[in-house]
């Protein structure tokens, strides 16, 4: 069901190296998927380029990953090395990250469609630790378990014990009453997991500051307008994005389903529930734009506070690399959005 032929990068005005690199994307995830629904996972694994955790601070930012064996959950920590901290070794992690200082913590869930990437592929390690140094953030990466080896809702249960174990771990409170300052954040299907994990958290009485969605994808069964004219041109057809929502949700399930559709025929009623301020940001050559300013306005309806970034001829993508406007614009909101009101 494809639209029109794809564009080029120049009809675009897509940076080349963003251009190459979500192509690179499109043909390996064509590879991968299966008609019958299942998945290539050992391919996918050789890959998707991988890249340990280091130890020794690289541009101020150094990382470790954490398993915790209750739930077999590993998450990859990084932390803002200090000026004066010896250039080996992690330092003592068991005090706080301040004692007088507020230090914001982004619980990051990674795109990928549910299906693809983890919290060691090499383009979400550096996106984590640009956080790090744009916001002077803890940032905490949740490598939570895919589709369709594990459909709904295993990603948001993954996510909802990642922040519980962020709001419970020591040293990663900050500020004089001595807490863990949370903000969730996603790109695409992680997106949508912080989401739903924000909802629940606000159902549970657990304290989120605030959500930022990164094109975050939702769906429905209705053909939308964007949906239609962007279909095949920028990377993804509307095909694509079946495959892996049947590849998700629960078997004989439609995309009407509330994970899918979260303002739906299906969808839980939020009005009344306190949400943390939320931040989407919309690429206008996405081909779902239209479910997520539906979102927006469903927020808006819904009495939260919601603040809309619409970037003008941005691709999915586009924050992978520093070498547009889009991503600087991006950075500059995302670091305005952690610091409002940070000071205690």
């Amino acid at each position: 069901m494809a639209g029109g032929s794809e564009v080029s990068a120049a009809e675009a005005r897509v940076p080349l190296n963003t251009w190459i690199l979500i192509s690179k994307f499109k043909l390996d995830y064509t590879m991968l998927r299966r008609s019958d629904g299942t998945f290539n996972r050992e391919l996918n694994e050789y890959l998707d380029r991988k890249v340990p955790a280091n130890a020794i601070p690289v541009d101020g930012v150094y990382s470790f990953d954490v398993f915790d064996r209750p739930t077999m959950l590993v998450n990859r920590v990084y932390l803002p090395a200090p000026e004066n901290e010896l250039k080996c070794g992690i330092p003592e992690v068991e005090k706080p990250l301040s004692t007088t200082e507020v230090v914001p913590v982004i619980l990051f869930f990674h795109g990928g469609s549910f299906v693809h990437s983890s919290a060691n592929s090499a383009i979400y390690d550096t996106f984590c630790r640009r956080l790090v140094k744009t916001c002077s953030a803890a940032v905490v990466s949740v490598n939570y378990r895919r589709s369709p080896e594990h459909r709904y809702p295993c990603a948001y249960e993954d996510g909802w014990t990642a922040l519980k174990w962020v709001l419970s771990t020591p040293w990663l409170r900050s500020g004089k009453h001595n807490k863990a300052h949370v903000y969730l954040a996603g790109d695409s299907s992680g997106g949508n997991i912080a989401h739903h994990v924000a909802v629940r958290a606000a159902q549970e009485g657990l304290e989120v500051r605030g959500n930022i969605l990164l094109h975050p994808l939702f769906g429905g069964e209705e053909r939308t307008e964007s949906e239609k004219r962007l279909d095949g041109k920028y990377f993804v057809r509307i095909q694509d994005r079946d495959w892996y929502w049947r590849a998700y949700l629960p078997e004989g399930e439609d995309r009407d389903h509330p994970a899918c559709n979260v303002f739906g025929p299906r969808s839980t009623n939020i009005r009344g529930l306190m949400l943390p301020r939320i931040l989407v940001v919309v690429a206008e050559l996405d081909l779902v734009q239209d479910w997520q300013l539906r979102y927006v306005q469903g927020l808006e309806k819904q009495g939260q506070q919601v603040k809309l970034l619409y970037l003008k001829k941005a691709t999915i993508g586009f924050y992978f690399f520093p070498n547009n406007d889009h991503f600087q614009c991006l950075m500059d909101e995302i670091r305005g959005f952690v610091q409002y009101k940070e000071l205690e």
